[in-house]
């Protein structure tokens, strides 16, 4: 392990992380595998530790500025959506966890969209192919007289068990304050997504067909994207009492309609400059680390001048090259670390 976060972890020498030798011989050093950085700890989090959760960390790492403040009050006042872009690494993402944190908003909910995302994945998904089957299994071991036909499916009363809000569906629950979700990357779905969103953002609500059609039950008992929770929802229609704080981030790839862009308010978050990344550097890995890395913070700097780069990118450089107090013999990994992101680079 590199860097030695204040309160903490153990130094060690600039041979010991190599664990991999590359001699191709078999070896236990796998076994002396350095604990991970702080930011990618995956044994931390659960409800009975709040305070070790990752997400706790990724969010107390945050560092805001007045205009951040301004954008994210506006939409809290507002109940509109908030449209974070920026380059990779700016903390778009981290806004949201920030606000969470500070709020006293409960569990964060998270929608990473790809190219293949729709809105229905974003509000619940039904398992119609598993409810058939085990219908049929049921059917199949109940006795009953000859000639009597199997039950329709649909008089069943378990579809519940079959049907998950997804995180936005979740999000628009009845809640007694609002709910944070991150949609996480929007200018990478397809083009319709940012229009099929207005009617949700701008109505607070959706139905569920398959539950809208039910004429036996009012109320069904449905999960949630809350891990063990399970929402009543009557009449097949989920309608917010407390619009949530809605985080959409883009990396700027593409442009949204203005339809879409007049229902959001807009934040484009800068670059961090010198003072915002030690600060960064500090929250992470602590004041010691933070004053032995300056000159690491002046090479990323300077050499964002020439293409994009990630905090990300600063933060992995500072863990893995100040082990002994020193980059002496490092600057290689410290250039295959900083390298700029993009195509030909």
């Amino acid at each position: 392990m590199a860097v030695v976060p204040d309160g903490g972890r153990e130094e060690q020498d600039v041979q010991d992380w190599h664990i991999y030798r590359g001699h191709g011989e078999p070896h236990e050093g796998i076994r002396r595998l350095p604990a991970p950085p702080p930011w990618r700890d995956m044994t931390r989090g659960g409800e009975a530790d709040h305070a070790a959760d990752r997400s706790v960390l990724r969010a107390l790492a945050y560092q805001s500025d007045p205009q951040t403040v301004d954008a994210v009050n506006a939409a809290l006042l507002l109940r509109r959506p908030l449209l974070v872009t920026g380059r990779p690494g700016t903390g778009k993402s981290s806004l949201a966890y920030h606000v969470a944190l500070e709020l006293r908003l409960g569990r964060m909910l998270t929608w990473p969209v790809t190219s293949r995302t729709t809105l229905k994945d974003g509000l619940y998904t039904y398992d119609a192919v598993g409810r058939l089957r085990e219908a049929g299994r049921v059917a199949a071991a109940r006795p009953r007289p000859e000639g009597e036909p199997a039950p329709f499916v649909e008089e069943r009363s378990d579809i519940g068990t079959y049907l998950r809000l997804g995180p936005l569906g979740t999000a628009l629950l009845p809640s007694p304050c609002p709910r944070v979700l991150l949609i996480d990357e929007l200018d990478k779905s397809d083009m319709d997504l940012p229009n099929d969103l207005l009617h949700v953002f701008e109505e607070g609500e959706f139905e569920i067909p398959e539950l809208v059609r039910l004429t036996k039950e009012r109320t069904v008992e449905v999960h949630t994207y809350d891990p063990g929770r399970v929402a009543a929802v009557t009449e097949g229609r989920v309608q917010c009492t407390n619009f949530p704080f809605v985080v959409l981030t883009s990396n700027g790839e593409r442009e949204f309609p203005p339809a879409f862009l007049r229902r959001c308010i807009r934040l484009e978050l800068p670059e961090p400059d010198t003072e915002k990344l030690t600060r960064i550097v500090e929250a992470h890995l602590g004041r010691d680390a933070t004053d032995r890395a300056q000159h690491l913070i002046h090479t990323f700097l300077s050499s964002r001048v020439d293409g994009q780069l990630s905090t990300d990118q600063l933060l992995n450089a500072i863990y893995l090259s100040l082990g002994s107090g020193t980059t002496e013999g490092r600057e290689e990994l410290v250039r295959m670390l900083l390298r700029p992101l993009g195509p030909g680079t």
